[in-house]
């Protein structure tokens, strides 16, 4: 009867590192993988002896199906999967590798979380980690297979629902069952086999790599100016999108010095968003036409009773002005 592994009775995380101990190399084919679920399994791949197949060593191979982020994108190139030629593949490869990256915002990041990444990125520079992505069509599977050198049990596979993700096969409840039977634990072997091997399954291991060591997670100390560019670049969010939304009318366009239109687009935004905005700045800068400017940008745009909202003294400098 095989062992059911549901992470409230029995975990699979503890299945697979038990299993792991005593295997040579390992098949792993989930729907969804996270990067940081690697902290789980690192050590125990590193403990593979591997194994010779086709004269290549082989210690872990990751088979990754269809990610939820991806799914339309994918769809649409499931609608004729033979008709995708290698330069839309490669595209695509890169597109979804990348939307691993975003995985590494998420969260604050931990010493063990650092550490697990950078020994995944080893890894794959070492060959003991070899990461696919399957695009011939919607693969949602979750399959662990552990490969051994038994006579009754060559291989061991764990079924059912855990993703390669720390909630997945530590924490939340699952359902999986370890299948250990011969032929059925071989048939689960050859099914992943024909999909690693499939024309449309494209490796992605070296952009993987790439973007662990671009990321908080790489080895290289990152230089102060780079932070200090990408404070800077978050900090201008606001900024860069009313610059990039927001016109000044043509009366004031000819009138306003550049840093006061920038002012102007800048203020839109705000009260756009917020219904309100404090226009601050010292003597002699441009306060005055800079208000002035905005209230006949939101006349033009939405129309006249959007001066009601303004202060009545804006309002007034606005029928002065004039």
């Amino acid at each position: 009867m095989p062992t059911i592994y549901d992470n409230i009775e029995k975990i699979l995380h503890e299945g697979l590192i038990k299993t792991l101990e005593t295997s040579k190399r390992a098949d792993f084919c989930v729907g969804y993988f996270n990067l940081r679920g690697w902290n789980l399994l690192h050590q125990a791949i590193d403990n593979l002896k591997g194994e010779e197949l086709d004269g290549e060593k082989y210690y872990c191979r990751v088979l990754i199906g269809m990610q939820k982020a991806s799914e339309d994108i994918l769809m649409e190139s499931f609608s004729n999967p033979e008709s995708m030629d290698n330069e839309e593949a490669n595209r695509l490869k890169k597109k979804l590798a990348w939307q691993l990256k975003e995985q590494l915002t998420i969260g604050i990041p931990t010493e063990s979380d650092e550490y697990a990444l950078r020994r995944l990125s080893r890894q794959i520079k070492e060959k003991k980690v070899i990461v696919k992505l399957f695009l011939r069509n919607t693969l949602h599977a979750k399959l662990y297979l552990a490969y051994r050198d038994d006579y009754n049990s060559p291989v061991i596979g764990f079924v059912g629902s855990s993703n390669l993700t720390f909630s997945g096969i530590l924490r939340q409840g699952e359902l999986n069952v370890d299948v250990v039977e011969k032929d059925a634990a071989v048939k689960l072997s050859n099914w992943f086999q024909d999909r690693w091997e499939d024309r449309l399954c494209l490796d992605i291991s070296k952009e993987l790599a790439e973007i662990i060591d671009s990321s908080w997670a790489g080895e290289d100390m990152i230089p102060p100016y780079y932070i200090y560019l990408k404070m800077a670049y978050h900090l201008s969010r606001e900024a860069r999108a009313g610059i990039n939304e927001f016109n000044v009318s043509a009366k004031f366009k000819e009138k306003l010095l550049p840093f006061q239109e920038k002012a102007v687009q800048v203020a839109a935004r705000h009260l756009y968003q917020r219904n309100g905005v404090m226009i601050g700045d010292v003597v002699g800068l441009g306060k005055t036409i800079t208000a002035s400017a905005l209230v006949k940008m939101f006349e033009d745009d939405f129309g006249l009773e959007t001066l009601i909202i303004c202060p009545k003294n804006l309002t007034e400098m606005w029928e002065d002005y004039k």
